[in-house]
């Protein structure tokens, strides 16, 4: 028999501590990884990169609204984290073997995050037309999605949902 046992939201360890340290967790490494390795690659500040996010509502005019747009940008990060991360935990209360291997889970529902972002929310977005990335980002992106995003989410599910 199997040692551990996956349970429902409403017999799980805490569910909603563990959502919200997962989307701690991951907004907090894609944000810190888009600021910084911008800032490193092109001297692009942050606070452009965070304007950039609140572009997505506010379209170009988010990049001349200074402090206000960036802090947009940024709590527009965390509540887009927060449905990431919802998203998942809804789909391990209703299958739960999803959260059996978040090792193996956790970077392909990364992997399908990056890909949903990039190629239907940002082009449904009014951030408007986005040139390709050169292949060094997209080669750090997609790991960072994958390890930094995906990964936590997965562990945090984990967490809140098996019993040992």
């Amino acid at each position: 028999m199997n040692a551990t046992a996956v349970g429902t939201v409403g017999q799980s360890r805490g569910w909603a501590f563990w959502l919200c340290v997962a989307v701690l967790v991951a907004a907090t490494c894609d944000i810190s990884y888009a600021t910084g390795f911008s800032y490193l690659r092109s001297g692009v500040p942050p606070s452009r990169i965070l304007q950039s996010v609140a572009s997505g509502v506010l379209g170009r005019d988010a990049f001349q609204g200074g402090a206000p747009a960036a802090a947009l940008g940024l709590v527009l990060h965390y509540v887009n984290a927060f449905l990431i991360a919802a998203i998942f935990f809804f789909a391990a209360s209703r299958v739960p073997s999803i959260v059996r291997n978040p090792i193996v889970t956790g970077p392909i529902y990364g992997l399908i995050v990056y890909l949903v972002m990039n190629f239907v929310v940002i082009p449904m977005s009014r951030i408007g037309v986005v040139p390709h990335p050169p292949l060094i980002i997209r080669a750090t992106e997609i790991p960072v999605h994958m390890f930094l995003i995906g990964l936590p989410i997965a562990v945090a599910a984990r967490n809140a949902f098996v019993r040992a």
